[in-house]
């Protein structure tokens, strides 16, 4: 009796963490740059004294993040930045160390200094961004970052700065208590050449909206169906208790 109602516990479990991953996927669907989380689980066999398995248990493993790009959506505004491809844009997380994006709705506070929509600062070549005030903010593909004042041509541009644009390996990379990506090792990447960005472009989250509700309707069921063991058991175990009473 009792290795029935711990295989249900165990599946009921699971479910729950995997409902729990889905719900915050769906709760983010609208959070630009998004990458989904995936939930991930395995089947642990327990084996007996005997040393031959007596029962199966589902075994939760460290969930997975799903990189794919998310789609691109056009803003026209200067600030506004898509990374076109694989790659990341390098910010400064809560704990002062670097950590990485995908989230391209950039922003200036009142000191000028360029942030996050979710106000992450982010890092140039030397450090925090700052931009002075001026007209027009130009982001070029490789992430140089110019002004100008009104009525100079192309000419008339100054570039101040350089977002660090950087391509670690995904696997590699975990996600932190703010959202953001870091490296495992706790280093930071290099930055990378070859990143490109679009400008006037944001990037929305990859997760798919019919889908994770399709997934919240099966992992639902699967719950139910685990706790409908789980009274089952009991009852198994009230009808036994009863028998023994009659003998």
């Amino acid at each position: 009796m009792d290795r029935m109602l711990y295989v249900a516990m165990s599946g009921a479990k699971q479910n729950m963490l995997a409902q729990a991953i889905n719900s915050n996927n769906l709760a983010n669907i609208s959070t630009t740059g998004f990458r989904a989380d995936l939930a991930a689980a395995r089947s642990m066999p327990l084996f007996g004294g005997s040393g031959h398995p007596t029962r199966v248990y589902s075994m939760t493993e460290k969930p997975g993040i799903d990189f794919k790009q998310g789609a691109m959506s056009t803003t026209g505004r200067d600030l506004d930045i898509a990374v076109s491809g694989e790659g990341f844009i390098t910010v400064q997380s809560a704990d002062g160390n670097e950590a990485y994006t995908r989230a391209g709705d950039l922003k200036t506070d009142s000191a000028g200094v360029l942030q996050t929509g979710a106000g992450h600062v982010v890092l140039g070549e030397s450090g925090p961004v700052t931009i002075p005030e001026s007209a027009k903010v130009d982001i070029g593909k490789d992430g140089t970052i110019s002004i100008s004042q009104i009525g100079e041509g192309a000419g008339g541009a100054t570039v101040i700065d350089r977002l660090k644009l950087v391509n670690p390996d995904v696997k590699d990379l975990m996600r932190n208590e703010s959202g953001l990506f870091v490296l495992k090792n706790g280093d930071n990447a290099e930055a990378d050449d070859n990143v490109r960005v679009v400008s006037g472009t944001i990037e929305t989250s990859n997760v798919n909206a019919a889908s994770a509700l399709v997934n919240m309707i099966e992992l639902a069921r699967q719950f139910e169906m685990q706790v409908k063991m789980l009274k089952k058991a009991e009852e198994n175990n009230a009808q036994a208790a009863q028998m023994l009473k009659l003998g």
